[in-house]
């Protein structure tokens, strides 16, 4: 389990994770203001993370109208590339444990 967690903060996977996060962002501001210190934001995430002291910030809320009214909560875009950094390492554990175990949808 230890090796999984550590996972999650692995450089290799924080890049990659940043590459998922800014795909079909980049021109948005948040995504920009990330990548223009790209090596600093990573490696605050990467040490807040092994540290344990990493906290989520505030989703911004927003209202939309299309196809009909409904508030969506987005995470702040550094959230984001922790979203996908703890995806890919949990998605492919969860799929192995899904198929050893049996199941049909896979």
């Amino acid at each position: 389990m230890v090796t999984r967690v550590a996972g999650v903060y692995a450089w290799d996977n924080l890049v990659a994770a940043y590459r998922l996060a800014a795909r079909g962002k980049r021109g948005r501001a948040a995504a920009a203001a990330f990548e223009y210190r790209l090596e600093d934001n990573l490696i605050r995430l990467e040490d807040e993370l092994a540290a344990e002291t990493y906290r989520p910030g505030p989703y911004a809320s927003f209202i939309i109208h299309e196809p009909k009214r409904r508030l969506i909560s987005a995470a702040p875009f550094r959230d984001r590339v922790v979203h996908h950094a703890l995806c890919q390492v949990i998605e492919p554990a969860q799929t192995q444990n899904q198929l050893s175990e049996g199941h049909p949808w896979h």
